[in-house]
């Protein structure tokens, strides 16, 4: 009898030689405790996790001892948070997935007394299909306002009889049960994960997926600008560093006047625009004093040929003058 007493019962042997091998066959351990669990959730999470998470139900007792038996770094620590009602999961995924594929797969469940409500909690207008008694007393205390219509209670009108954050009263419970509303958002959280020989709190590890993305997404695009701000060339800025120095390189031939047939125009607009701005900055007398000699010279040299042929007309008319006189006298001294 005192040797049947000293050995495990069927169940229990098989849960401490399961609990020996399966830390030893994946790479994480993962606790959840039960307290804030409902059974319930597990056989569907069973299913949906099947061949990627083995869940294993423990008694904490058997659990320990056979962890004590274990040869694995971290794993003293895990056994000292086996501690009431447990569930173990065993898994190859990183312990951070696990906790965010858990928390995706929320269920609502019916309140229970002293339950804090997940969501505003909100009655429709509806038949209720109850028959009237004391449940109108109930309605009345739950300040939900009905009416007696065909030999049943109906809802007059939306009402919210609690808050989101707000604790559920036992009676409150026990009607909105009747109702088929579940105000209750139940997920199941990791308490801690064993990975690698390193135990991870429930704390750490919990992941805003959206902010880890925009914190990944601005690294990368801090470390792209830095490469190519110190010209370390890799696949993903190649383009953006041929760009860069295809651009210095035009901006020096501008710079230093260096004609190619990509800058031309550019130099030359650069150089119009230059000579502009030494014209705009020279005085007004140097663009305007040498006007009235050019004027002068140019009337000089319009009147010169109009004097000469003055001159020239007063020096022949005294000559044709005189070869009248002499023609006019030739016959008078043939006369004579």
């Amino acid at each position: 009898m005192h040797e049947n007493r000293t050995k495990y019962p069927k169940k229990k042997a098989q849960m401490y030689q399961l609990l020996q091998d399966l830390p030893k066959k994946y790479n994480v351990t993962a606790l959840v405790r039960m307290e804030k669990v409902r059974a319930s959730q597990l056989l569907p999470l069973r299913k949906k996790l099947l061949g990627e998470v083995e869940i294993v139900s423990i008694i904490d007792k058997i659990a320990k001892k056979s962890f004590e038996k274990l040869d694995m770094p971290g794993i003293e620590k895990m056994k000292e948070k086996l501690t009431g009602q447990c569930v173990l999961m065993f898994t190859n995924m990183s312990p951070f997935k696990l906790n965010v594929l858990l928390a995706k797969n929320k269920v609502l469940l019916t309140a229970r007394g002293g339950d804090i409500a997940s969501i505003d909690v909100i009655v429709p207008p509806k038949n209720t299909g109850i028959a009237p008694g004391p449940m109108l007393t109930e309605f009345k205390e739950n300040k939900i306002p009905t009416k007696i219509d065909q030999g049943t209670i109906w809802i007059l009108k939306e009402t919210t009889p609690v808050k989101k954050g707000e604790p559920i009263s036992t009676k409150l419970a026990a009607l909105l049960g009747k109702l088929d509303i579940k105000p209750i958002e139940a997920k199941i959280v990791l308490n801690s994960a064993l990975s690698e020989g390193i135990l991870f709190a429930e704390e750490e590890l919990v992941v805003d997926v959206d902010k880890f993305k925009e914190s990944l997404m601005q690294a990368a695009q801090e470390a792209k600008s830095l490469s190519v701000e110190i010209a370390y060339i890799t696949p993903d800025n190649a383009q953006d560093l041929i760009s860069k120095a295809a651009q210095s390189a035009r901006s020096l031939s501008i710079e230093s006047g260096f004609l190619t047939d990509e800058t031309n125009e550019q130099i030359l607009q650069k150089a119009h625009t230059q000579a502009q701005n030494v014209s705009s900055k020279l005085p007004a007398e140097a663009t305007t004093d040498d006007a009235p000699a050019e004027k002068a010279d140019v009337e000089a040299k319009a009147d010169a040929p109009v004097e000469k042929a003055d001159a020239e007309a007063k020096a022949d008319a005294p000559v044709e003058k005189a070869d009248v006189e002499a023609k006019a006298d030739a016959p008078a001294e043939k006369a004579e």
